[in-house]
């Protein structure tokens, strides 16, 4: 009994040690192999024999790329304007010793350098260049870290910056500026509407009145020629002159007399000598 159970001893811990000794890394993965708490190499995906109880795998480390968000955080442009951007980092791990071995976390360290580069680029723009220059903050940044994370055996494939807006407060401060500036727009716009019309009005009352004055400067000398025409034409003889006259008085008479306001016109007896007289009284 006792043989039999050193027998079932003895296979496990053969099995044990075949299993400890045996290492299958999947596709993608790479193993960090440690022989005696000192690093001794790393295994390739597929199988791959280590010795038991004296080799162990330490570290299991991803060859896929990694994704790592940056954190939101405020940056201070050159002109002092507060923004709020972010990024995200694509990492592919090339040499896993000097990954884990080289850093103590090294998602926490691209993090942190990734905040600090981007906090740097940015406080060197002002706010327009900021928001406005993706491209090429992203080709700094990259430029800057990729050195960095060399050492860590890590390579930096691209990194894109999310967001990058003015925080609220300053977003505030802009809206209320834009506004105040459309408002000066509009105020010069209708304040130059309103002087153009004021322009053409003046204009149109200038035209009229220079219009109106040969108006009245084309009559006086129409009434001129026909004054001397008449002149010239009865010369000494009253008598057609009289008639004229006459029959304006005459009729000027009758339309006093249908106004509502008129109840009596008197006609002078003689009215050929009241023409005369009228007459006289031009010639005076």
């Amino acid at each position: 009994m006792a043989g039999t159970a050193v027998v079932v001893i003895f296979f496990a811990l053969i099995v044990v040690t075949i299993s400890l000794g045996v290492r299958i890394v999947p596709q993608g993965n790479k193993y960090v192999v440690q022989r005696l708490g000192k690093y001794f190499k790393t295994l390739s995906p597929g199988l791959n024999i280590i010795i038991p109880y004296v080799d162990s795998v330490a570290y299991r480390v991803t060859t896929k790329d990694i994704v790592l968000d940056i954190p939101s955080q405020e940056v201070i442009t050159r002109d002092n304007a507060v923004i709020i951007a972010n990024a995200v980092a694509y990492i592919n791990i090339v040499i896993p010793e000097k990954a884990v071995y080289g850093v103590v976390d090294y998602v926490i360290a691209i993090q942190t350098l990734v905040q600090t580069s981007l906090r740097s680029i940015i406080g060197e723009m002002d706010l327009d260049d900021a928001l406005s220059s993706r491209d090429q903050i992203k080709a700094k940044l990259k430029a800057a870290i990729s050195d960095d994370i060399a050492d860590w055996g890590i390579t930096l494939k691209t990194v894109e910056i999310q967001d990058i807006n003015p925080s609220p407060t300053m977003q505030k401060a802009m809206e209320e500026q834009a506004a105040a500036e459309r408002s000066r727009r509009a105020t010069v716009t209708r304040a130059e509407g309103e002087k153009s019309a004021a322009i053409l009005e003046a204009d149109g009352r200038l035209e009229a009145s220079k219009r109106e004055a040969q108006a009245q400067v084309v009559l006086a000398e129409a009434s001129q020629r026909a004054i001397t025409k008449v002149t010239e034409a009865i010369k000494d003889n009253e008598m057609p002159v009289v008639y004229l006259l006459g029959e304006k008085y005459i009729e000027a008479m009758k339309e006093m007399s249908s106004t509502g306001n008129s109840k009596v016109v008197v006609l002078p007896a003689d009215i050929p000598a009241a023409v005369r007289g009228i007459m006289g009284s031009l010639k005076g």
